[in-house]
């Protein structure tokens, strides 16, 4: 059973934010850890999201979002090596802001497993065309949202049970396993599947 590895963008993830809520209900999750959520440092943020992949017993499916999306794109080889799916959910643009800028140039070479990128069509840190390149780039299989916003909970994605059919569909055969006091958003998912 693959471990999810939750990694938050700019800022953190707060609470209601669909990543916090997945982390609190989904078995076999942990969340990355920064030093610094409001002055990134790509080697501090990778070192951080490396160190806790390979924490990990064995092989891991990624949910990064933001700036998360970009830093998994920086990772080494190793840490790479053991991640088998990722979901890559409103990548930033870290051009179009000073603070994020020691994230440019982002990588543009296919990821070496499979992956899934959700992009919004109004998405204030991406322009829809740039997430484009980042999916043919990567390799990504493209879920585009139509007024979608950042994906966040500004944008009224709370539990957000699209993108736990998508996580489910990243981890195959074994499926998403909740904690058990959280009945109501495994048949949130349930309801998806069978509309």
């Amino acid at each position: 059973m693959p471990t999810i590895v939750i990694i938050p963008g700019w800022r953190d993830s707060g609470p209601g934010h669909w990543q916090s809520l997945w982390c609190d209900r989904l078995a076999g999750s942990v969340r990355v850890q920064q030093d610094d959520w409001i002055s990134p440092v790509r080697q501090a943020w990778v070192r951080s999201i490396s160190q806790t992949i390979l924490a990990q017993p064995g092989p891991v499916v990624v949910v990064a979002h933001s700036l998360g999306c970009i830093a998994t794109t920086h990772l080494p080889p190793a840490a790479v090596a053991r991640i088998q799916g990722a979901l890559l959910v409103a990548p930033a643009d870290p051009e179009r802001r000073a603070v994020l800028s020691d994230f440019a140039p982002v990588p543009y070479q296919k990821l070496p497993y499979r992956n899934v990128l959700v992009a919004s069509s109004n998405d204030p840190y991406c322009p829809i065309r740039l997430a484009g390149a980042y999916a043919r780039a990567w390799c990504s299989e493209l879920v585009r949202i139509q007024d979608g916003g950042h994906i966040n909970l500004e944008s009224g994605h709370g539990e957000w049970p699209l993108g736990l059919a998508l996580l489910q569909s990243l981890m195959g055969a074994q499926g998403l396993r909740f904690r058990a006091e959280t009945p109501a958003l495994a048949h949130s998912i349930d309801t998806l599947e069978t509309a």
